[in-house]
């Protein structure tokens, strides 16, 4: 796959040019609550990630290309997790940085292209989401992707003190 090509952004594979925006990226403790982490990365660390980021999705059981720009900016980063090709279904996650690209299409763009990737390249059948049940606008965005909420994981998050719920969503591709 050189790139998925959008009409607004295209994703691709990830580069060691990507090491800066990756750093800062994985590095936002504002966003560690969604991608799990709990401690900055080096970029020492960061760029070995990327030397061995074009490991087969078979292999590695993710996918994670970035979403760029037309104008070749990254912006963001979505992923296949979980990849289960013997039940033909993975996670899907996405994280657009800064506050002020979100809200633009990018996020729906970006999930329609891995999706259809998903389901007619690498065949399967279902893709699912783990979204905060405070994260209004990633709840927004998976129900206007054809997401359709399953369940509440309750109690499923411990941040800044307390225990919140996750809310499962799934895709069926018939």
């Amino acid at each position: 796959m050189e790139r998925l090509e959008g009409k607004h952004i295209y994703l691709r594979a990830l580069e060691p040019e990507d090491l800066e925006f990756l750093y800062q990226l994985e590095n936002d403790s504002a966003i560690w609550e969604i991608s799990g982490t709990v401690t900055p990365y080096s970029k020492h660390v960061l760029r070995q990630y990327l030397e061995n980021a074009h490991r087969d999705i078979y292999e590695v059981k993710q996918l994670r290309l970035a979403i760029c720009l037309n104008n070749d900016r990254v912006v963001g980063l979505i992923d296949l997790f979980d990849f289960d090709p013997k039940n033909r279904r993975a996670g899907l996650g996405i994280v657009v940085l800064e506050a002020a690209q979100r809200n633009k299409g990018i996020g729906a763009e970006s999930i329609g292209l891995l999706a259809d990737y998903a389901f007619s390249t690498l065949d399967l059948r279902q893709l699912f989401a783990n979204v905060g049940s405070d994260n209004k606008t990633s709840i927004h965005l998976f129900k206007k992707m054809g997401f359709d909420e399953v369940g509440v994981k309750k109690d499923w998050i411990f941040s800044k003190g307390k225990f919140k719920n996750e809310i499962l969503f799934q895709k069926i591709h018939i």
